[in-house]
């Protein structure tokens, strides 16, 4: 099994699996086209990482990247960050700030979580992509920008359209070319090979037993590349040798059930709450520290744990702030 190791604007890409190099190779083939890119996949999938592959791939490779999380930030932050502001335009603008739209020109900006833009902005957004001036918060000087969009999401954009939380409009400029991120337990071939990265960054000789490599290729990794790394870290503060055994494994990894068939095809909400729920558990229902574990927003934690509750009241109410 031939492992491919790149850097991608600074962020390091370890790649076995088939399914990963047909990702990077989609990637590459649109890198050089003038569209904007929508790629979609579960959290902490590596999204981000094809994300600055098609920036570096590109003919703006040698021009600015810019990136932002559009679930991180209250709508009046997030528009001040995205378009900028002229001072005095709110209360706290001292001075005179430029959007990343304009940091961004002749650049990518990469949109993560494009899905939880306020209907607001996403009407401003559209405008942009449209070519249309915009004008700073409180400024009177239309600005111009040309900005390559790179965008992620790990919400089914086509059903928020069809609920009305989304607009068609955007969605269908934003989504000129699709890229699709298979997550982890569809790409088993990348488990072993990423997990031995995580560890050498810990540890230079540490290796894992035969029984610890089977337990990781066997869990379904609901929180992905992220919960991996976590999972390797943990391994290597509980292992008293420089062997990684199965019992040195998070419990919740070691005592998993061997994958049963079929498991690429398990619901996206199915998948989304487990990983949360999991997280909830790993730092004893913190929101904050789940979310970051995660890779989303607080905001978005807290919005999916109202809908589990709603749709099973034996779930766990977890309330640590």
């Amino acid at each position: 099994m031939a492992i491919q190791r790149h850097v991608y604007l600074g962020m390091p890409a370890v790649v076995a699996s088939d399914a990963m190099r047909r990702v990077l190779d989609n990637a590459q083939r649109v890198a050089r086209a003038s569209v904007a890119v929508l790629i979609t996949g579960e959290t902490g999938s590596g999204k981000e990482i094809v994300a600055r592959a098609i920036h570096q791939m590109s003919l703006r490779c040698s021009k600015p990247w810019v990136d932002i999380n559009c679930g991180a930030l209250p709508e009046l932050l997030m528009e001040s960050e995205l378009f900028g502001h002229e001072k005095g335009a709110f209360s706290g603008a001292e001075s005179a700030k430029a959007g990343l739209f304009e940091l961004a020109h002749t650049g990518t900006l990469f949109l993560d979580e494009v899905g939880e833009l306020d209907p607001r902005m996403q009407v401003k957004l559209l405008r942009i992509l449209d070519g249309v001036p915009y004008y700073r918060l409180g400024g009177q000087k239309k600005t111009t920008v040309d900005v390559r969009i790179v965008a992620a999401t790990n919400q089914d954009l086509e059903r928020a359209v069809a609920n009305g939380r989304f607009r068609s409009d955007l969605f269908h400029r934003l989504n000129e070319y699709q890229i699709q991120v298979p997550p982890l337990r569809e790409r088993v071939d990348d488990i072993i090979p990423l997990a031995e990265y995580f560890l050498r960054q810990h540890s230079e000789q540490g290796h894992f037993a035969a029984a610890a490599e089977c337990a990781l290729t066997q869990y379904t990794w609901p929180g992905n590349i992220r919960e991996l790394r976590n999972a390797v870290v943990n391994a290597v503060i509980a292992a008293r040798s420089y062997e990684i055994g199965v019992d040195d494994l998070p419990a919740h990894v070691r005592t998993r059930a061997p994958r049963p068939a079929g498991t690429g095809d398990l619901r996206l909400e199915g998948v989304e709450r487990e990983a949360i729920l999991g997280a909830l558990a790993i730092t004893d229902g913190h929101h904050q520290r789940a979310a970051d574990l995660l890779g989303i927003s607080r905001r978005t934690l807290t919005r999916k744990l109202r809908t589990y509750r709603g749709e099973n009241a034996t779930e766990p109410a977890y309330s640590v702030q």
